[in-house]
């Protein structure tokens, strides 16, 4: 498994990882607001998991059409189905970028204003780092309504739980 297959393994379990706990919790937890980043649970994972979809659509096709309708509505169970399905992509965008060395090929990222260019390795990478950002404060904020045993949330202790496992899978 090659490093980019261990950052992106590594996002994608540890954010279903994070939004399976979320089914602990009542519809007020996941809405109740903390003083943090996007101030509640759920803000914060619509944010990312749009984000997610977001930058792949701007990195493959140019445009944003914002994703499928009604799957930010609360419902862990949607979430956790629109992290899958943007994942999926972003994982087959990231794959493709390495496997045919374009990370430092140039995208036009149309929602800058004035629109710029930026790298398909930088974009890439900025997604899993902005993901590691808000992971870290959903998981402040779990612990904060009081769930136990919470992921460490760190690529190494995911690797010795995880990777193993998942390095035979991703052959």
């Amino acid at each position: 498994m090659d490093m980019l297959d261990r950052l992106l393994m590594h996002d994608e379990w540890t954010t279903a990882e994070c939004l399976r706990r979320c089914r602990e919790l009542t519809p007020v937890q996941m809405h109740q607001e903390f003083d943090i980043g996007w101030r509640t649970l759920h803000a914060t994972l619509v944010h990312m998991i749009d984000n997610v979809g977001t930058w792949t659509e701007l990195m493959t096709t140019g445009i944003v059409t914002g994703g499928p309708a009604g799957w930010d509505t609360g419902d862990v169970a949607a979430l956790e189905a629109q992290h899958r399905s943007t994942y999926a992509a972003f994982i087959t965008l990231a794959r493709s970028v390495r496997d045919e060395g374009r990370e430092n090929d140039r995208w036009i990222d149309v929602l800058d204003s004035p629109p710029r260019e930026k790298t398909y390795g930088g974009g890439i990478l900025h997604v899993i780092t902005h993901d590691m950002h808000h992971r870290s404060e959903i998981l402040h904020i779990l612990a904060r309504l009081g769930l136990q045993d919470l992921p460490e949330g760190d690529l190494l202790s995911w690797e010795a739980s995880f990777g193993r496992r998942a390095s035979v899978s991703s052959g």
